[in-house]
């Protein structure tokens, strides 16, 4: 599986003009579903993101996590993480089918929250709009293949 996070002072998803899912301080997670993904990466992924040391500490270091810090997440699917781009024109074979991607996208999720993180989501294959303050900025990109 493959995740972009950013830091976000606040951050929303809107569908049709409707705000679905919106969180304050805390993480947007751009998360992509890859061919041959399973609950395990899903699973490896989830310790990554809650336990991710990129909130500033007192000292004003990145030293704190989802989890020290009682941030939430916003959780949008975003099967373009797995384009490949040798040409112009990027290719998405290598994402997982989207009913193995949307199972694996709502488990990502459940797992999230299961750690006591308030979890907010868009709406797995729609067309969404994305709105996010980032703050620092801070982007890392997390994929379980390494």
């Amino acid at each position: 599986m493959r995740a972009l996070i950013q830091r976000v002072s606040s951050a929303s998803v809107a569908i049709d003009g409707q705000t679905i899912g919106e969180i304050g301080p805390g993480f947007l997670v751009l998360v992509c579903a890859m061919q041959g993904d399973g609950e395990k990466e899903s699973e490896w992924l989830v310790r990554k993101v809650v336990n991710l040391r990129i909130f500033r500490d007192d000292a004003g270091r990145m030293n704190r996590s989802l989890l020290d810090t009682g941030a939430g997440c916003l959780v949008v699917s975003q099967f373009t993480l797995a384009a490949e781009t040798k040409g112009n024109r990027p290719g998405f074979s290598t994402a997982a089918a989207p009913d193995e991607g949307k199972r694996l996208y709502e488990h990502f999720s459940r797992e999230i929250a299961s750690h006591g993180v308030a979890v907010a989501n868009g709406i797995f294959g729609a067309e969404m709009k994305v709105s996010l303050v980032n703050d620092g900025p801070v982007t890392i990109w997390l994929d379980t293949a390494g």
